[in-house]
């Protein structure tokens, strides 16, 4: 597996290098947001390493610009901010995880290796439509109807999943897992959050609601009828 550390810190990057390097892993570096960006957008990379705090882009930046172009590698976050509202904004950017400096080795290798085996969402599919709600995974558009609908990076992989599982209840504890790699609870409204943002994008202003709460069990993305 090829990975890209984006650290500013020589000493951590000169740590997570080695850390990570192995039969299995090759591990190349960027000092800093811009150049991290660069060879993250031209380099086959399958996994990236990216600091939060960065001279010259940011690491919230990186990996939005990252998203934006269609870049859909596994992303772990790295900083020293880790109370919850930061990890939030980490994860809403478009990182699949997010660790907490100081950290463990083994730690910090168990998160790159649940990422590294993470199946991609609707590998065989490029499109999704429930009524007339559609998808479109190659343009990365998102239409109701004649409307384009803007979503974030995380509010788009959101909307994926729910349209994978279309007719079928999916709890909280499902989305965690395979919307935010989470198997653990953060203990945050994250989810909440999401759902509320997106059906204020699918739903507001038209007739039929597509997306529903099911009291006590989850959530459900349907076709009326």
């Amino acid at each position: 597996m090829k990975i890209l550390v984006v650290e500013d810190d020589h000493e951590t990057a000169s740590y997570l290098k080695a850390s990570l390097s192995g039969a299995e892993h090759f591990v190349d570096c960027a000092p800093d947001g811009s150049s991290g960006w660069r060879m993250a957008s031209s380099g086959e990379y399958d996994l990236l390493v990216v600091d939060r705090m960065l001279p010259h882009t940011d690491g919230i930046s990186l990996i939005r610009n990252l998203r934006a172009e269609g870049k859909r590698m596994p992303v772990l976050m790295l900083s020293a901010l880790g109370e919850a509202d930061y990890r939030v904004e980490g994860l809403d950017a478009g990182a699949d995880d997010y660790l907490g400096k100081p950290f463990a080795v083994n730690e910090l290798k168990a998160r790159v290796g649940a990422l590294a085996r993470r199946p991609p969402l609707a590998e065989a599919r490029t499109r999704w439509s429930v009524a007339d709600l559609h998808m479109d995974l190659i343009s990365r558009e998102v239409m109701r109807g004649p409307h384009v609908i803007e979503l974030q990076p995380r509010e788009f992989r959101l909307l994926e999943y729910l349209m994978m599982q279309a007719g079928k209840v999916v709890t909280r504890s499902m989305l965690l897992e395979h919307v935010w790699e989470f198997h653990f609870d953060p203990q945050t409204s994250i989810v909440e959050t999401h759902i509320s943002r997106l059906r204020g994008k699918i739903d507001r202003g038209y007739d039929v609601p597509l997306l529903h709460t099911i009291r006590g069990s989850g959530y459900c993305l349907r076709a009326p009828g």
